[in-house]
């Protein structure tokens, strides 16, 4: 007669062998979809690293491009500094819209009358800090500015 001992034996490993299987398989599909996330991720990453090689590589052309034409019309005062553009023409009309002199715009600018015309005539341009005083002069009306030139 088998011995029981044997056979409870083989029993157990049978039946532990078909469990295991059974949660191998399961773990197994579930890495081959890991496996195929893993791959989609890496190539949505690929693209857009090649997207963003692509866009920095137009902006610093435009940058290039810009600096070498003088076209640039903005200035940085500091690292968080907003962007400022500077226009010969608009400075022009701001100016004749106000109806005074290039001597008193200068006044509220802090610069010469002299230094107005240039700026005018497109031969010169503001640096960063004259750019934000023309900004706050930009937003003063006929009153503001008779008021300023006024008190001085």
């Amino acid at each position: 007669m088998p011995n029981i001992a044997s056979i409870l034996k083989s029993e157990i490993s049978r039946v532990a062998r078909k469990e295991v299987r059974v949660e191998i398989e399961t773990l197994k599909k579930a890495s081959v979809q890991h496996r195929a996330a893993i791959a989609a991720l890496r190539r949505q990453v690929s693209a857009l690293e090649k997207e963003l090689r692509s866009v920095a590589k137009g902006a610093t052309r435009s940058a290039r491009a810009s600096e070498a034409s003088g076209a640039g019309d903005e200035a940085h005062e500091g690292d968080g500094a907003t962007k400022r553009r500077f226009s010969a023409g608009r400075l022009a009309s701001h100016r004749t819209k106000l109806g005074i002199s290039a001597a008193s715009y200068g006044k509220l600018v802090g610069v010469s009358g002299q230094t107005i015309y240039h700026w005018e005539q497109g031969k010169a341009r503001p640096r960063a800090a004259q750019l934000e005083s023309l900004a706050a002069v930009r937003g003063l009306g006929k009153h503001e500015v008779a008021e300023r030139l006024g008190a001085e």
